[in-house]
């Protein structure tokens, strides 16, 4: 996973509890404390990171060093806050946990399905999806509020208006008042979710599958990927990257995928950028590459 604050300030984490910091000029070497795998990393300021992975390790970085704040026996795949004082993370068996500024907390989920993506637009309106399962937190409690589709991913406009989408080119979308299914145009796994607006959303997944939404319907697009996709994001609409097996990079101008010359092999999984000329994308196995506009380039970590 990557996360940043801005072109100065960015944290990547991977296999054997690989965390990475850039600083602006070069990736270092953290000492996390542990060989857990780490699956996700968000960050609300330098001083207030969090981190998540196998055996329920979550790392805490207060701007000096990591700590080593909990850990049980659950894989947790998302990290997410909405502010130093309430994060959230999610993972495997309906594992939902709440940090509150001092302590972690179990929370009851109502569900026992694996919890794969979380997306919020405030402490009070989260969403979590994953296998067969959407739940929404309101500030109080966690309810299912849609299940039967297996889902990896959820991304939002407003809180009326968020799309999340999974296995067999699952997609669906929440007006506010219901969730509707919508006709992807694929029959593929999607394994990511980004967009600008509500009319324009890009998903991404298995067998290099991109399909986009214009606010009208779900088209696929045309890339010359065979391999899967893991990750995408853009900025602005007209230059989106995206990211996935063997060191696969795409991007498109707005109308057409093309790959890019990477020079990675290792599976690319998240992706984050401060601008168009300024975008960074990550291996679980601590590979770093940069695009600055024109080329991506290896960094060293």
């Amino acid at each position: 996973g990557i996360s940043g604050r801005s072109s100065s300030d960015i944290f990547a984490v991977g296999d054997g509890g690989t965390v990475l910091h850039y600083n602006g000029l070069n990736w270092i070497l953290m000492n996390s404390g542990t060989g857990n795998s780490l699956q996700a990393v968000w960050a609300s300021v330098s001083s207030d990171v969090f981190a998540v992975g196998n055996g329920g390790i979550i790392l805490h970085y207060d701007g000096m060093t990591w700590t080593y704040v909990s850990a049980g026996k659950t894989v947790l795949r998302g990290v997410w806050g909405s502010s130093p004082s309430e994060v959230f993370a999610v993972g495997d068996n309906g594992t939902i946990l709440k940090y509150d500024g001092a302590a972690w907390a179990a929370m009851t989920s109502g569900t026992t399905s694996a919890l794969r993506g979380i997306w919020g637009k405030s402490s009070s309106n989260v969403y979590v999806v994953g296998d067969g399962v959407v739940l929404h937190y309101n500030g109080q409690t966690w309810t299912v509020v849609r299940s039967g589709d297996p889902l990896r991913c959820v991304w939002g406009n407003s809180t009326s208006d968020v799309f999340v989408a999974g296995d067999n080119g699952t997609i669906l979308r929440y007006d506010g008042a219901e969730w509707t299914a919508m006709s992807s145009g694929t029959t593929q796994n999607l394994n990511s979710l980004w967009g600008s607006s509500s009319s324009d959303i890009f998903a991404v997944g298995n067998q290099g599958t991109i399909v986009h939404y214009d606010g009208t319907a779900w088209m696929p697009m045309t890339g010359d990927a065979t391999g899967s996709l893991y990750g995408v994001w853009g900025n602005p609409a007209s230059d989106v990257f995206a990211v996935g097996a063997s060191g696969t990079i795409m991007s498109c101008d707005g109308a057409i995928w093309r790959a890019k010359s990477s020079g990675a092999t290792n599976t690319l999984r998240g992706i984050w950028g401060s601008s168009s000329s300024d975008v960074f994308t990550a291996s679980h196995a601590g590979a770093v590459l940069h695009y600055d506009g024109a080329s991506w380039t290896a960094m060293a970590s």
